[in-house]
Parts: C-alpha cells; structure tokens; sequence
C-alpha cells in the first residue's frame, strides 16, 4: 500500500478521535502517542517511544497517560464506530477472552497473583477481559475492562491510591464480558454471533444475555456442563459419547497459521417447546463436540443457539472464528504494544489499552483496505478478454468493444 494512503488513513483515524481531547497540546500528544505505538520501536516504553516522536524526555506523554483530562470511555466509542465502519458485516462475530499482562510489585492497579493464559501458569499479573471483533473483512480489539481481584475491592484504600473510583465494586470475568456485550450491542458494530471459551460459556446468565438479545452463539463449556431438555438432562461429554459414528463429519472450522484447522464434529439438537398454537421457535439451542484427528481422546464441547435454518457447518465455523482473539492479542502486543505499558494507575492503564487498540484497530482496517485493492485488481484481470477471437474454425482480433459480445456469442 502507498505510505501516502498509509498517511491519510491515519490522518483519518486521529481526526476522529482529536475531539475527544480538549487541548491542543493533547491532541498532539494522543497523535505522537499513536504514532509512536505504530512505529518501530524495539520496546514501546516511555523513554523508546519519547525519543521516536522526537520529545526530548516522555513527561509529555506520561501526563497524557497519568494526569491529562480526557475519558478513554468515549474514545472507545469513536474506536467501536470506525471497526464498523471499515470492517463491519451484518454477520460479525464478538469473541469474548481474557488476556494476562505480567508485572512486578504489589502497586499496579489490579495485581496479584493469578492464572495467566498468556503464561499458562499462575503468575504476579494483572488480567484483562476483552471483546475482539471479526467478519470478512478483519478483526481487532473493541472494548476492555481490567479485571479487579477481591484482594483489591475489599481494599479501599488501596484503590484510591491506584486511582481506581470509588464505585468500581468487585466483578467477577463474567460480569465483565457481560458489560463488553451490552456495550457493544449499543454500538454501530453489526453483530450476528459470539464466541468465548469455557469460562464464560458454562455461565448460564451469559448464554442468556445473549438469547434475550436474539444473538447467536457458540460457546465452549467443561465436559461436566449439564443438558437439560424435553428429553432428559445429561452431562455433555455422556450425551456426546452416545453418538453414533455416522453423525461425526470431518469439517474445517477456518484456516490458522499452518492452514486449513480440521476437525471431526458432531451436532445435535435440543428438542425445544413450541409456542402455542403451533408455531416453530425462530432459535433452536444445539450441543456440538470437536474431536482431534490424530488423538481423539482431545474432544471440546460447546453450546450453541443459532437461527432454525443455520447449518452445522456455520456453528463450526463460528466455533472455529475464537482463534480471531489470540491472533489480536499477539499482534496488538508485538505491533503495537498492548502489554508494554509502564503506567501502574488505574486510568493509565485504560488510556494505554485504547489507544494501543486504536492503533491495532488502524492496522486491520489497512490491511482490509489493502485486500480489497487486490481484490478489485484480480477482477480487473480476470474480467479482461484477449483481443484474440475464434468464429466459425478461425481466429481473429476484435476490435474494442466487439471482444466480449463476440466471445459471448460463441460461448466463450
């Protein structure tokens, strides 16, 4: 892509948020900081990304992070409306996940010891809840909300002094991901489906949410998940291993780093209750399995509600679209430097975490914007016919305008 449609897009992207910081010299210091965070920069601290957008010490930005007025909240906003603007698809997907963030000390805002995916272990950390957003078009980051350990919300003053406000009580991750889904049903992003893992699917005022709202989902849940319906109640991974042979199929649920992601999958349908009088429900709830080819003692259950007319190759594919998340978290955090953060406060820490998602935000919108000029420029090649033309055993050349009525003509 050209760095002048690169510049202009960017131009684009701080334009609409720049209202949202009431000075001048804020919204310099946003732009810089921005900037910086797309920029090559070995490691996106202060002091790295001062000397990259030419300050010559960070205090500009610390007070940006730190002290500066501005609501990182309506900042998100703008960020929600310029996904659906530029990768927005009536049938997008919110995938819901959570991300740890390794620190030292007792001090930053939310830290202690906890599980971490990211480390895969239980380390001194804080842990985030996050919303990604993603359809044909891309995926990135929408919303945040940093998670708050009883060990903080019990503690007032300790709060204060990691600037965290008075109202914020204790939450668990589920209520979290329940707040990013109400936020962002409220947005401009067209959402179809969600998709999260276990944690927050065997969560049944989750699910719930989610079918008041008349969303579909896909949801992983523990094999001891419970099914409940007209027929029976069993445990997931009994009912499952009822199934006959002949209702797995081998499907792709999308393609990873290293191709096309294929599984073995089963599905079924919960027998609902019709509405009086007859009439069909419009949803219909499914439990669905992935088993591992090469180590088919790997199997994942999920929990589904989906439109009566949705294929079992549509749940799949939006069971397989959770990938999306971990593939943003990676990039935002090696591109843009989501987890490079040196603030300890609690507002630092959103100020930081929206603008590196903006950032990454940007990034996906280029590179949907770069995939649609390729796209139109293999159409434009595909779409043009040799001036060479057969007619009755012959070849000759046509003139402009005569190629393609006379290919059609033959059958061409």
């Amino acid at each position: 892509m050209r760095p002048g449609v690169w510049a202009l897009e960017l131009e684009e992207v701080l334009l609409r948020v720049g209202h949202r910081f009431g000075r001048v010299d804020l919204r310099r210091r946003m732009r810089d900081y921005v900037r910086g965070l797309l920029g090559p920069v070995g490691r996106k601290n202060g002091w790295q990304l001062a000397e990259y957008v030419g300050h010559d010490v960070p205090a500009g930005l610390q007070h940006l992070l730190n002290r500066a007025r501005w609501d990182p909240d309506e900042v998100r906003d703008d960020l929600q409306e310029y996904v659906a603007e530029r990768l927005g698809e009536p049938d997008g997907v919110l995938i819901i996940d959570e991300t740890g963030f390794l620190k030292k000390g007792t001090t930053s805002a939310g830290v202690q010891r906890q599980y971490s995916g990211t480390a895969g272990r239980t380390e001194n950390c804080q842990v985030a809840v996050f919303a990604a957003y993603t359809s044909s078009r891309g995926r990135t980051l929408v919303d945040r909300e940093l998670y708050l350990p009883k060990s903080w919300t019990s503690d007032r003053e300790r709060c204060r002094a990691a600037g965290v406000p008075d109202a914020r009580a204790f939450a668990t991750k589920t209520e979290l991901a329940r707040s990013l889904i109400a936020r962002a049903l409220a947005s401009p992003l067209p959402i179809a489906w969600v998709t999260a893992d276990a944690l927050y699917g065997q969560d049944w005022h989750f699910r719930r949410r989610l079918e008041e709202a008349g969303l579909g989902y896909v949801v992983a849940v523990p094999k001891s998940q419970q099914v409940k319906s007209l027929a029976g109640c069993w445990r997931i991974d009994q009912l499952i291993g009822d199934a006959p042979d002949e209702a797995w199929e081998r499907l792709s649920c999308g393609d990873g780093a290293k191709g096309s992601r294929i599984y073995d999958w089963v599905a079924a349908q919960i027998p609902a209750i019709p509405f009086f009088g007859g009439g069909e429900p419009s949803h219909h709830r499914w439990v669905l399995a992935r088993r591992s080819i090469a180590h088919p003692d790997e199997i994942a259950y999920y929990l589904a509600y989906a439109p009566a007319d949705t294929s079992v190759t549509e749940l799949v594919r939006i069971a397989g679209s959770r990938w999306a998340i971990e593939s943003c978290f990676q990039s935002a955090k090696n591109e843009c430097g989501l987890d490079q953060y040196e603030v300890r406060r609690y507002p630092g820490w959103y100020r930081h975490i929206t603008l590196a998602m903006l950032a990454h935000a940007f990034l996906a919108a280029m590179a949907a914007q770069a995939e649609d000029a390729k796209g139109a420029a293999e159409t434009d090649l595909s779409s043009s016919r040799s001036a060479w033309q057969r007619s009755a055993g012959s070849w000759r050349l046509a003139t402009p305008g005569q190629a393609t009525t006379a290919a059609t003509l033959i059958g061409y």
